[in-house]
């Protein structure tokens, strides 16, 4: 909102980020009666104050007074999609449109944005810099693109809302296993996206995703915030009402189309929902969708998790065998470590395991990740 009164979208993030820091001394002790006008007025007021020390002061105060917005006029419309279009301007090359994106819409930090895209955080913040400054010297307007133009931008608003909903469902960093206000902003916008694309395939197929995968989330962590494998979880806990909505968004769009990668994903996690049990999950039909998805849009963590389906159907060596050539694309994170533990381990190797565990451990960012696998280094100790 503050970005179409105002133009200046550098500035008026800036600003709002003042505003919510306001809020957040404020509110516990005084909560307002219109949030939405309150954070709108504190923020027009610091972009006042920031103009005032400008040299062309005058001309900017005489702007802003001009368009001066009155707490009672806030309008109530969800301005997120139109901010999320405009991160992703054509101006912008694919990789900084993202990095914008998350951290202009999503409020993920430099470093989260970093480790989602496996660079450092100085390259990071560099990107983030120049994506903003490009937006700025092309003069975009905040609104909607138009319709030919906002197919070239979906693909990067899609993978944006996931990863968004990706660092929610998992942090890399932090005392806490989830994050649920990403993931229920995440399910949020991407509800917005397909009420107005309902054409979109891959939207509604993600929406899809978003709910299969987030029905788990109440069996995902003990109550000290442990994480609980999908192997071990209990079931009973899933929300079958997300599982049921999740299954039907997705059985209206299959058949219609080659099933893009968010289809595909979500056809998995259907298959996972669907089981009754561990033991009764169709692994070989995972297996087959991760084999599709990987010639669909092949990237390492896709290979890393069909290297996990073919452990489950043709043994953990042969799990092992797909992991040779992941170290260089995934050798910083700790994903790849506690999968080799984990299918070392199913071979019983204790010792390589507790080795992998241990790795592991020592590069996550994630607290509660961190004490699970330690845990797991203990228990190889015991062999």
């Amino acid at each position: 909102m503050l970005a179409r009164t105002h133009g200046q979208f550098d500035a008026c993030e800036d600003a709002v980020q003042e505003a919510l820091l306001e809020a957040s001394l404020q509110w516990p002790s005084r909560f307002p009666d219109n949030p939405r006008a309150w954070l709108m007025a504190v923020a027009s007021r610091r972009l006042v104050d920031m103009w005032r020390s400008d040299s062309a002061r005058r001309a900017r105060e005489e702007r802003v007074a001009a368009m001066d917005l009155q707490a009672g006029s806030v309008p109530e419309a969800d301005d997120t999609l139109t901010l999320m279009f405009l991160c992703c301007h054509p101006a912008l090359s694919a990789p900084s449109q993202l990095a914008l994106t998350l951290r202009a819409v999503g409020g993920l930090t430099t470093a989260e944005i970093a480790s989602a895209f496996l660079v450092p955080e100085a390259t990071m913040g560099q990107r983030i810099s120049r994506a903003k400054q490009a937006i700025q010297k092309e003069g975009a307007t905040f609104s909607m693109p138009p319709v030919s133009e906002r197919k070239a931008r979906l693909g990067v608003v899609l993978h944006v809302l996931y990863l968004i909903f990706n660092e929610g469902y998992a942090a890399s960093s932090g005392a806490s296993l989830q994050r649920e206000e990403l993931t229920t902003e995440a399910i949020r916008v991407t509800r917005l996206l397909v009420a107005v694309a309902p054409r979109e395939l891959e939207a509604t197929g993600l929406l899809a995703l978003m709910l299969l995968t987030d029905s788990r989330r109440a069996a995902r962590a003990l109550p000290d915030g442990t994480p609980v494998p999908l192997a071990e979880q209990d079931r009973s806990l899933w929300n079958r009402q997300q599982i049921q909505e999740g299954i039907a968004l997705l059985s209206s769009v299959l058949g219609r189309g080659a099933a893009g990668p968010y289809q595909l994903q979500a056809a998995i996690a259907a298959v996972h929902a669907e089981a009754a049990s561990d033991k009764e999950t169709d692994w070989p039909q995972i297996l087959a969708l991760y084999t599709v998805l990987e010639a669909v849009s092949p990237s390492p963590v896709v290979r890393l998790n069909r290297a996990v389906a073919v452990a489950m159907v043709q043994g953990p060596a042969a799990g092992l065998e797909m992991l040779a050539g992941l170290d260089l694309a995934l050798g910083r994170t700790h994903r790849l470590d506690a999968v080799r533990g984990h299918l070392l381990e199913m071979c019983g190797s204790y010792a390589e395991a507790r080795a992998a565990y241990l790795s592991a451990a020592k590069k996550t960012g994630s607290l509660p990740e961190r004490r699970y696998l330690m845990g797991k280094v203990g228990r190889m100790d015991g062999h």
